[in-house]
């Protein structure tokens, strides 16, 4: 039972992560389609926002091997 729980903490974490890391970059190109001026500002608060949600998954294996060997 605890493998299944660390597989579903794991596999939802990433999954998390990959719809938050898509729509952070999707709606910085669409900022810069908008303001190619402000391409440098745009990518640089993409890059910390990016940063941030992939502690998620993160976090989920920490929770994983709680879950395992806890």
């Amino acid at each position: 039972m605890e493998v299944l729980a660390a597989a579903i903490a794991v596999g939802l974490a990433a999954l998390g992560a990959g719809i938050g890391n898509g729509l952070i970059v999707s709606k910085t190109v669409e900022g810069i389609a908008r303001q190619p001026e402000n391409a440098g500002k745009l990518q640089t608060t993409m890059f910390i926002g990016v940063g941030i949600v992939e502690v998620v998954p993160i976090i989920g294996v920490v929770i994983a091997f709680l879950a395992f060997f806890g």
